[in-house]
């Protein structure tokens, strides 16, 4: 091929059949990971990426110095007070990755610190570069320190596939302990006296499924749980009183939770309550009693609590409401804090237990009428509880940032309901909030629902101008408004940036979310294009461009083809746009898991047909398409490498307009290239197409 010519993949007819409809996929082969063709074709698209985006270089190399420039790379996070230590992590200019640090503690007030200087007494915890050596790719999934500070339990990734080995080292010594375990989970959690640490296992289709107990010294590992049920996953962890171990297991819809005490490792957990399909239930130990935070009978969830000789004996606490969805429970030795999510925004709510009151029951009585809520004065913003591994204490860590205030922590004191500002990101060269301005428009759907749209821009910008549209939508997950050094510079260039608040993420409430699944999933959709709509009509906007990542790449494919029309270019991330194939194969990393979320086509043919009549791949037609820009992983477990090669094939065989553009990175996972410099590059390519699209 000459050197401008796109690759064209080669076509061989893959017959599926279900509920009597036949479809004929021509691409299929390339889920096959080993077949020389499909790195020669990735190989051919990263080639075809470069000779399309070559003049971009130049723009692109100064996004990249744009983001370099205005974060401060030698950089350290407040420390948070765990036992006797106060912990906290740097980074250092030219070095890719974190180091997490701690000193001994000797107040309640964290230390002064200074970037690039370091403390008496400080050590060491965990350093990502010594450990990433040359290793293109690396990333750590535990970090957990036993409750007497004097071990840690640390897991790596150097392929991006997320399969951990895990290690042990003791910080006293600082010898590494001969004990290791491959092909573990993320997380884990430690016995109360640092004699056993818990960890998890997957099986064949990426599901954690099974929990082991790991004795220190000990060759022979205990298989201490498994999830026999395909639509369930496990996890461990342990309660910030250090008293419970918590084990979880859990579908889409369903929880069940079992505890042990944590003095007793090797003893056996017992189920708080059986699970009940479509009843989920989380566990939080305050003492002399449990929270349980549930949603039996409660759509936006209500907190109980429970005996801890009975936990499965749930009182009402704080009753469920229609405007305010509970999202966790905090507790401590003399409080309590309720996340929540009420109008679009979370909030905090303080629960603080009278002290004269002895009775379990009475104390939190008397502490919900009394309860208040956090004010904060930004008409959009995120708050939320930032670490606060300490069960005693009368100081809340909080994390705070809007789309124009920078990600800031918070000590919040209780006793004078004073908020102390400990840090807020410094943004160099001379950011100053005050040139930026952010609004809540609504958009209004089909059903004439009104979707919330978060905007920010320069107050120095015209009208209209370029917009970067961002949606998700699934899973109950909000795409709440931050902050985000690297927009900047599309701000900076006279866009506009704006998040569409779809039905299927959390934003509006649990309705919200379950309005966007299953067989109501196309208004995800329509929500976004009601959006892109509104924002032209209202003035705002001109040439879209859409951007989404994962199931939000979904969102990317389906809206191209409902309205390619609305959008001057669309970039879709790690894009989950071969959905209906991926969940008929329940040998497929995480399938049988998301029935509960997208429906069974395999056993069902109603579901099978919503499916087809959405999913991007399968509606690929000839209509013009605008430019569209995919970015993959080779070894991502989440959304297979095979599905936007697919959809790049299909749609440059099929439609008109484009171009489309491949990017596969062959030595990452789901989240892209690990190191910090890496990923600043990545984005500043990805910016730079954006800038391009938006301003030709």
């Amino acid at each position: 091929m000459s050197s401008y010519t796109p690759p064209v993949a080669k076509k061989v007819p893959t017959e599926r059949t279900h509920h009597g409809d036949t479809v004929i996929d021509e691409y299929a082969w390339l889920s096959n990971k080993e077949d020389p063709d499909t790195k020669s074709y990735l190989e051919a698209e990263n080639e075809f990426l470069k000779q399309q985006t070559a003049h971009l270089a130049d723009l692109q190399e100064q996004v990249f110095q744009e983001i370099k420039g205005r974060t401060q790379e030698t950089d350290l996070s407040v420390p948070s007070r765990k036992g006797k230590w106060w912990y906290f992590s740097r980074t250092e200019e030219g070095k890719q990755y974190g180091v997490s640090c701690r000193v001994p503690a000797d107040g309640d007030t964290p230390p002064a610190i200074t970037p690039g200087v370091r403390l008496d007494r400080e050590q060491t915890v965990l350093d990502g570069n010594e450990l990433a050596g040359d290793s293109p790719f690396f990333s750590v999934g535990t970090n957990s320190v036993t409750p007497d500070g004097t071990m840690l339990a640390y897991s790596t990734d150097y392929k991006g596939d997320e399969r951990f080995s895990l290690r042990f080292k003791n910080l006293e010594t600082g010898e590494l302990l001969p004990d290791e375990i491959a092909d573990i989970f993320y997380g884990g959690a430690w016995a109360a006296d640092g004699s056993a640490f818990f960890y998890t296992r997957v099986d064949d289709a990426w599901r954690p499924y099974q929990v082991y107990r790991h004795t220190l010294g000990t060759q022979e590992d205990v298989l201490v749980y498994e999830e026999p049920d395909e639509r369930y996953w496990v996890g461990i962890g342990l309660t910030r009183s250090e008293r419970y171990l918590v084990l979880g297991a859990g579908s889409k819809i369903t929880s069940e939770v079992r505890v042990l005490d944590a003095n007793d490792p090797t003893g056996e957990f017992r189920t708080v309550r059986p699970r009940t399909t479509g009843v989920e239930y989380s566990v939080e130990h305050a003492g002399d009693f449990f929270y349980i935070l549930h949603n039996e009978n409660a759509e936006n969830f209500e907190l109980a609590t429970a005996p801890l000789d009975d936990p499965g004996a749930w009182t009402p606490l704080i009753a469920h409401r229609d405007d305010t969805r509970l999202l966790e429970i905090d507790a401590f030795s003399d409080h309590a804090v309720v996340h929540f999510r009420r109008d679009g925004l979370t909030g905090l709510r303080v629960l603080p237990y009278p002290r004269t009151i002895e009775a379990w029951r009475e104390r939190i009585e008397a502490a919900e009428q009394n309860a208040y809520e956090i004010d904060f004065p930004e008409p959009l913003y995120d708050v939320g509880p930032a670490g606060n591994p300490e069960f005693t204490t009368r100081r809340l860590r909080l994390a705070y940032t809007s789309m124009v205030t920078p990600p800031s922590v918070y000590d919040y004191e209780l006793d004078t309901h004073e908020l102390i500002l400990l840090k807020r990101r410094p943004v160099l060269g001379g950011y100053d909030p005050a040139d930026y301005e952010q609004f809540r428009e609504w958009a209004v759907a089909e059903d004439g629902t009104k979707i919330p749209v978060s905007i920010v821009k320069r107050k120095d910008s015209g009208k209209p101008a370029p917009t970067v549209l961002y949606g998700y939508g699934s899973y109950e997950t909000s795409i709440d408004p931050s902050f985000s050094i690297a927009r900047l510079s599309l701000l900076d260039r006279g866009f506009v940036f704006a998040v569409a608040h779809v039905r299927g993420g959390g934003e509006m409430g649990r309705r919200w979310y379950e309005d966007g699944k299953l067989t109501r999933k196309r208004n995800t959709f329509t929500d976004f294009v009601a959006a892109a709509r509104h924002l032209t009509a209202t003035g705002w906007s001109e040439r879209i461009i859409a951007r989404g990542g994962s199931a939000g790449g979904l969102l990317m494919g389906a809206v191209a083809n409902l309205a390619p029309e609305e959008f001057a270019g669309v970039v879709a991330e790690v894009p989950f746009v071969d959905a209906l194939n991926t969940i008929l194969d329940p040998s497929l990393p995480l399938t049988v898991i998301e029935w509960d979320e997208w429906g069974d086509p395999l056993h069902n043919p109603d579901v099978y047909a919503y499916m087809k009549s959405y999913t991007p791949y399968e509606n690929v037609d000839a209509r013009p398409y605008p430019p569209i820009l995919a970015i993959t992983s080779l070894n991502d477990t989440r959304v297979l490498y095979h599905e936007p090669a697919k959809w790049i094939a299909r749609l440059r065989s099929t439609a008109r307009g484009g171009p489309f553009l491949l990017k596969t990175e062959m030595g990452a996972g789901h989240g892209g290239r690990s190191g910090r410099y890496d990923a600043w590059r990545e984005e500043a390519f990805a910016l730079s197409w954006i800038i391009e699209r938006g301003t030709s």
